[in-house]
């Protein structure tokens, strides 16, 4: 442990205890938060099918920084370096694109564990969870704009067969890793212009997904996850899977409900939306990004709504009902560096939350103490955190400060840079 680093901690330690905080006490709860690291932010949304359509329906990943991974190897090994950089216990999100299509080629609908079988034991050996999405965009079948919702039932009936094949998949992932897949359901289907047959094209998307998810899968295997979106690029006038469609969808069928932090109005949060949802559902799932202007998908920085999203799983009393992944693709800077500071951010929020002295602040509000309530979050955010965040680093053997940058680059020099 660094001398300089261990004396920071002790004296922030004290500080924090002035305030009614153990340190080693949210230390210790941190280490047992995962959090799911996508694995699309290393390739730019592209996957490994041998004509990938690359992101679409709505979104969009830009830039061209040299060095992305071009196949599963050199992806495994970008996010195994990124993980050396990363405290705390961490999950991979995989998309159905990134299969292992090493035996052959196959369609999006004949998909099977098989597919995946390397991924599982790549876990195993790394000893994460992984969590699962079917990729309902970059596919000629998705060209429209429509999937689960499109008026052609040969259409639908490939995205149903997708759905269902994804979900046995994610069921086999959960067995396998004995450790639950949360496989999350979103789908781009909307129109550029206004149309006139919402109820319709609703109903079919409700109609596709409860054939999709008619197989009942152990919960202890998978738990399947609905997200909803606000608008998408060429989808901006009506998307079918509104905010308010997958609320009604999550509480009718006891599914988690999946709140994205870009797929809302942009003046509209998440963090505001915890303590109702849980009212109404068992648990969540969020996709944390970073919206500028509309769902722009940025690396996460530790400002105010990512502070506040971590603030509110604490301070609700959330964490266990709470699945954390992050969702952002930033193609204009090195793609490790996207990982590693925005897995860091969201744990250090997470960190700034469990250090707040949330039991005596919700004292004073339950006595409509609102003056002591106000000063001593006032005076809380001026606590060294700093030196808390990086002892916790120096334990788990992770660089602090700018020292994961060195890394960075070195890896960039000897590794990424070499590719075409």
């Amino acid at each position: 442990m660094n001398k300089s680093v261990l004396q920071a901690y002790k004296a922030a330690s004290e500080k924090y205890a002035a305030f009614g905080v153990s340190t080693d006490a949210a230390l210790a709860a941190l280490a047992e938060i995962p959090v799911s690291m996508h694995c699309w932010q290393g390739d730019d949304v592209n996957g490994f099918e041998a004509n990938a359509g690359g992101a679409s329906g709505g979104i969009l990943s830009t830039g061209n920084y040299p060095g992305l991974a071009r196949n599963i190897k050199e992806l495994r090994a970008d996010i195994e370096k990124a993980w050396t950089l990363i405290p705390g216990k961490k999950r991979l999100n995989l998309h159905a694109i990134y299969a292992d299509y090493s035996d052959g080629a196959v369609a999006r609908d004949e998909l099977q564990p098989k597919h995946f079988e390397s991924w599982v034991k790549w876990a195993k050996k790394q000893h994460v969870g992984l969590d699962f999405n079917p990729t309902f965009f970059g596919h000629p079948l998705a060209a429209d704009g429509l999937t689960l919702s499109h008026p052609d039932k040969k259409i639908r009936d490939f995205w149903i067969r997708h759905g269902e094949a994804c979900r046995k998949i994610a069921d086999y992932m959960g067995k396998e890793l004995k450790n639950t897949c949360v496989m999350n359901i979103w789908v781009p289907d909307g129109y550029k212009d206004t149309p006139v047959t919402r109820a319709e094209t609703r109903r079919r998307l409700k109609d596709s997904l409860d054939q999709m998810c008619k197989t009942a899968y152990p919960k202890s295997h998978m738990r399947d996850a609905v997200e909803s979106k606000l608008f998408g690029i060429g989808l901006e006038s009506c998307t079918i899977g509104s905010s308010e469609f997958y609320m009604g969808y999550a509480v009718k069928n006891k599914m988690l409900l999946c709140l994205d932090a870009g797929h809302f109005h942009p003046t509209e949060v998440i963090s505001d939306k915890f303590s109702s949802v849980l009212l109404f559902v068992d648990e969540i799932l969020l996709h944390v990004s970073r919206p500028v202007r509309w769902d722009s998908d940025h690396v996460l920085i530790l400002d105010d709504e990512l502070c506040a999203i971590a603030s509110e799983l604490v301070r609700g009393n959330f964490l266990k009902r709470t699945h954390i992944g992050l969702d952002y693709f930033d193609g204009t800077i090195n793609r490790i560096a996207a990982w590693t500071i925005g897995m860091r951010n969201m744990q250090k929020a997470l960190l700034k939350a469990l250090l707040e002295p949330t039991e005596t602040l919700q004292k004073f509000e339950h006595k409509q103490n609102y003056t002591s309530r106000l000063l001593w979050l006032e005076e809380a955010k001026t606590l060294p955190f700093a030196a808390v965040w990086d002892y916790y680093c120096e334990q788990q053997g992770i660089p602090t400060g700018l020292d994961y940058f060195n890394a960075i680059q070195e890896y960039e020099k000897t590794v990424t840079s070499k590719r075409g």
